[in-house]
């Protein structure tokens, strides 16, 4: 009860604050499942996004995130794991015997669409998108099946900005573009490189 009037007041401030407008430019909110994978510049980057998604979709779609940032006992934690759900990956590990992404490839196998950075921390600098990680790949390699739909969230590092108690209110948008797959026998870097250029052609043109 807690975790729902808490989860309902977050993506109200949410919206409020941002104005958040969701454009369904390539592909329409259908309940299949979906790896949203989108830019990151910022803390609130997944709210965003898990609260511009219709009711249906937010029940079933969960946001990916550092256990090392959000995993600090008291309300922070109490956030990602019950209100959000949150698949919750280590990103400091020091052994390879499993892979980091486990997590994640559990969730997608039993059926959980998901929200993903494919730049694997927050993007502070100038250059829109940071070069991917390879995780995106993996995940696209070992579930063929999932569509893979870019987001591009525009203005959330404006209206929270680094060092700044309050937000600054700002309207937000949320582009959705085209799903897309991994293409048989693509590589790694050609898979990458299509995936990130698919992001970028979402993003607000410059006047």
């Amino acid at each position: 009860m807690l975790a729902d009037l808490t989860a309902f007041s977050i993506t109200s401030a949410a919206r409020l604050i941002t104005g958040a407008r969701a454009l369904w430019l390539g592909c329409t909110p259908q309940p299949v499942q979906r790896l949203y994978y989108a830019n990151h510049s910022s803390h609130g980057d997944f709210v965003l996004l898990w609260a511009s998604l219709p009711d249906a979709l937010r029940k079933r779609t969960r946001p990916v995130a550092g256990a090392d940032y959000w995993c600090k006992p008291g309300l922070r934690e109490f956030i990602i794991r019950k209100v959000f759900n949150a698949v919750l990956i280590d990103r400091q590990r020091s052994d390879t015997l499993d892979s980091p992404l486990q997590p994640v490839l559990d969730a997608l196998a039993q059926g959980d669409s998901l929200i993903f950075f494919p730049e694997g921390t927050r993007n502070l600098g100038d250059e829109p998108l940071l070069p991917f990680k390879s995780g995106l790949f993996h995940l696209a390699a070992a579930h063929p099946q999932i569509e893979l739909v870019p987001v591009w969230i525009a203005n959330l590092n404006r209206v929270m900005p680094k060092g700044r108690a309050l937000p600054l209110p700002l309207l937000c948008t949320l582009s959705f573009g085209e799903p897309l797959h991994r293409l048989p026998g693509e590589s790694k870097p050609d898979f990458l490189e299509r995936a990130r250029l698919a992001l970028l052609t979402l993003a607000p043109k410059e006047a």
